[in-house]
């Protein structure tokens, strides 16, 4: 599930300083790109796309815990799902319950 982030949710994981707000946030796209952090950035709506490992999950999602490991500091996106997105109150990841 790929995880569209802003500028203050990279600010939040630290990922980039408060004084680089100001930049131009392509530099910063390129930046975290490099440091293979962002896969995608949209430049029209200021939306970044973090890096997914492998399998397609979150770079901060622990592989055998399965939960998040910046949970305090996680982006916006993360915060508010599944409330908000193109199916709100759904998610894909919730465990369906046994029919009786």
């Amino acid at each position: 599930m790929p995880v569209e982030v802003r500028i203050d949710d990279l600010i939040r994981l630290e990922m980039v300083d408060v004084f680089e707000r100001d930049e131009p946030l392509k530099g910063i796209a390129k930046r975290l790109s490099k440091e293979g952090l962002v896969e995608h950035f949209n430049q029209k709506h200021g939306i970044f796309t973090l890096t997914r490992l492998a399998n397609g999950d979150c770079l901060y999602l622990d592989r055998k815990t399965r939960l998040c490991t910046v949970y305090a500091k996680r982006p916006d996106t993360c915060r508010n799902h599944p409330h908000v997105g193109p199916r709100p109150g759904y998610c894909a990841y919730q465990q369906k319950t046994a029919a009786r």
